[in-house]
Parts: structure tokens; C-alpha cells; sequence
């Protein structure tokens, strides 16, 4: 079978009804996205064999969750009727802390956040009493330490569990309206679809869809996090009027070659040889693009600025304690004994390690001169300030 075969959407579909039983993939919209990430797979990614299996694996996984989702709501229209309550979403550019933030967050009971297990096998729908022993577990984590063993260092780089908070891109992924598709794979024309011309309405509708599903089993206040919403605040809004937002800052160049040796280290996964350039080229292009666009929602009116909470990328570093309670207060919410406890406990067993020297700003090719004047206004509007540079 030809990549071009092994990729054709059409074969790609009819598996995934075969598979799964079902053929109902609910609201239409999401098949140009579809489109777009196999017509790339095939002419763009430059796949390795391993990447030719692994990526044909994320887009079945993508199409067997829409399709279980979808048909489990078929079967209990009761899931529908749940709204999503003032659900808290950290945002801002990746590699500004969210992750760790999201995680010690995430510690609070009284928080509920997707975990990857659930996310990446939802059906049947997750029960409290099977909660953090279902055997969906295993075979998550299995999964994630196969990735380990493919590309080692890759938990160093990201560090990800079963059992830890999922980011929201794993969800739209389903739409293919997702940034996790043009970060693990080279693929120019998606991105660029991705981020000036796709209606990313229709991947807010089936996030709200996912998340109906899986707080029918195990309900809470929604924590969620994805660095992809900053370029989307609008539509994310419009889909949840009462989100509170927590958006993270921090120098844009540091970001950028941060992201720029993530995205490399991610697509060796897939391809042999990624090009470091290249994803700090689009690194770049997306973070100025998604900080212009975030300053313009702010000063237009769209985004409602008495339910954003910005956090200093340092300030948090250099005290979290302090970032947290101050989040909290301002949320409205109390910052328990118990929570705050767990949350250390978690940090202590999650030290980090501060990049350890993995990523240089000389490695992106980029002019710094150039970079800085080009996000200038933003560190100007938030005091962000200048780091010395990796």
C-alpha cells in the first residue's frame, strides 16, 4: 500500500467505522481539517516508517473518539443537558510555565481536569469508583513510555503520565482542527490553515461535547489548559462566556527557541531528521501572530479583562506560593490547607530541571534584534521582562 493510499481519507474513515461499529460523526465541518493533515502526512511530513505508523495512529484515535463519542451521546441524550460551568483555562504562549502551573492546580480536589488515560480512551464513560485504577490506565501510560523509549529524553523535554492533565489540543484533535498535528509533524499548509484561515468554532463545539462526556461519569469544576487558546480567545469565549482565564507571560525570544527545540524533539518521532530552523520559523510566525491577535481580543472589548488573570512567568518561578494564592483570590476561590499541601508535595516530587542547557537562541537562526522590536508592544503592555538569552 502507497503512503498516498495508507492516507486517503476516504480509507482512513471507513476504517474507523469498521473498527469502532458506529458511522455517525456528528456536526460536519471537521473533514477539511481532515483533508489537510493526510494530504500532508504524505507530501509535507517527510515520515520515517515508525512515523508513518505513529501518525496513522493519532489520526485513528482522532476519528475512533469522535465516533464512540458521539454514539455514547446517541445513547444517553441525558449527557447533553449538563452545561460547563465557569470552567478555569490557563492559557498563554507555551513554555511559560503552564504545564507545571496546570499540574499543581490540578492537585486541588475541588478541581477537575481531564487526565490523559480518559482523554485518550474515553469510552466507556470514566466512573468514580474505577477512577485511578481502570485498566485504561496502563495501557496509556504503556503508550507513553513506548514514546520514551522512541525518542529518549522526550519526557524530559515534556513531561507527561496517565494520570496527569491533558491539554486541550489532544481533545480538538478529533476536529483536526488542532495545533498537536502541526507540532508533532512538519506540515507548512496545515499550519497556515490553522492559524489564518480555519473556523475554529466547530473544535469549541465538540471540546464542549468531550467534556459533557466526561463529566457524566466523574463531574467537577473544569481546569483546562492548552497554550493553542491564546491564538482563540474569541471563539473560546463565544463557546464559554463564564471561562476564567489564567493566561501566563514571559520574553517571547526564550519562548520561541524553547518551543522551536520542543517542536524538533517531537517530530523525531516521525521523521529522521527535523530541521531546527524551520520550527523556530514557525515557532516565531505563530507566537507573534497569537500575541497580536490576544492584544487586539483585549483592547476590541471581545474578551471580558475582569475574568483574565495574567501571571509573570518569573514571579511564579521565583514564588509560586505567593502566583497560586494570588490566582485563587482572584478567582474568588479558598485556597485550603489541604490543597496547597498536596500541591507541594507534588512540586517537591516535580522539581523541573530549567531547561538544562536543551535549547539556544543561536540554534534558531533567527535575528534577536528583529525578534524583540517585533513583540516589543507586548512586553511593553504586560512589563514582561527581558531575559538574557539561552
Amino acid at each position: 500500500m502507497t503512503l498516498r493510499e495508507r492516507f486517503a481519507p476516504e480509507r482512513l474513515i471507513a476504517t474507523a467505522c469498521e473498527e469502532t461499529g458506529h458511522d455517525d460523526f456528528g456536526a460536519d465541518g471537521w473533514q477539511p481539517g481532515l483533508d489537510l493533515v493526510a494530504d500532508g502526512l504524505v507530501n509535507e511530513a517527510q515520515l520515517s516508517p515508525i512515523g508513518v505508523e505513529v501518525a496513522y495512529l493519532d489520526l485513528m484515535r482522532a476519528l475512533k473518539n469522535r465516533l464512540d463519542v458521539i454514539d455514547w451521546r446517541k445513547q444517553h441524550p441525558e449527557v447533553a443537558a449538563k452545561g460547563i460551568d465557569s470552567p478555569i483555562v490557563i492559557v498563554g504562549q507555551p513554555r511559560t510555565g503552564t504545564t507545571i502551573l496546570y499540574d499543581l492546580l490540578a492537585q486541588d480536589p475541588d478541581l477537575r481536569a481531564p487526565l490523559t488515560w480518559e482523554v485518550d480512551a474515553p469510552c466507556p464513560v470514566p466512573q468514580p469508583d474505577t477512577y485511578h485504577d481502570d485498566p485504561r490506565i496502563a495501557a496509556a501510560q504503556a503508550g507513553i513510555e513506548m514514546s520514551e523509549q522512541i525518542i529518549p529524553g522526550f519526557m524530559a523535554f515534556h513531561p507527561m503520565g496517565a494520570l496527569v492533565g491533558q491539554e486541550c489540543v489532544r481533545i480538538t484533535a478529533s476536529e483536526f482542527t488542532s495545533m498537536i498535528f502541526s507540532v508533532q509533524y512538519r506540515l507548512p499548509s496545515y499550519y497556515r490553515w490553522l492559524l489564518y484561515e480555519a473556523d475554529h468554532a466547530g473544535a469549541y463545539r465538540f471540546h464542549r461535547i468531550f467534556l459533557q462526556h466526561l463529566q457524566s461519569g466523574v463531574p467537577g469544576q473544569w481546569l483546562l489548559k492548552s497554550p493553542a487558546h491564546l491564538w482563540q480567545l474569541d471563539t473560546l469565549f463565544a463557546e464559554y462566556p463564564d471561562a476564567l482565564i489564567v493566561q501566563t507571560h514571559r520574553d517571547p525570544l526564550n519562548v520561541i527557541s524553547s518551543i522551536a527545540a520542543l517542536t524538533r524533539h517531537l517530530r523525531r518521532m516521525a521523521s529522521d531528521e527535523p530541521d531546527i530552523i524551520e520550527c523556530a520559523a514557525q515557532s516565531y510566525e505563530e507566537i507573534a501572530v497569537g500575541l497580536d491577535r490576544e492584544m487586539a481580543l483585549r483592547d476590541s472589548g471581545k474578551i471580558p479583562t475582569d475574568r483574565v488573570i495574567d501571571v509573570h512567568f518569573a514571579d511564579f518561578i521565583n514564588d509560586p506560593w505567593t502566583t497560586i494564592r494570588g490566582i485563587y483570590q482572584k478567582l474568588g476561590r479558598e485556597l485550603t490547607p489541604g490543597a496547597e499541601q498536596r500541591m507541594r508535595d507534588f512540586l517537591a516530587a516535580h522539581p523541573g530541571d530549567g531547561g538544562r542547557g536543551r535549547y539556544t537562541w543561536s540554534d534558531t537562526g533567527l535575528i534577536a534584534e528583529e525578534v524583540r522590536e517585533r513583540v516589543s508592544a507586548y512586553q511593553e503592555r504586560y512589563a514582561v521582562p527581558t531575559e538574557q538569552l539561552r
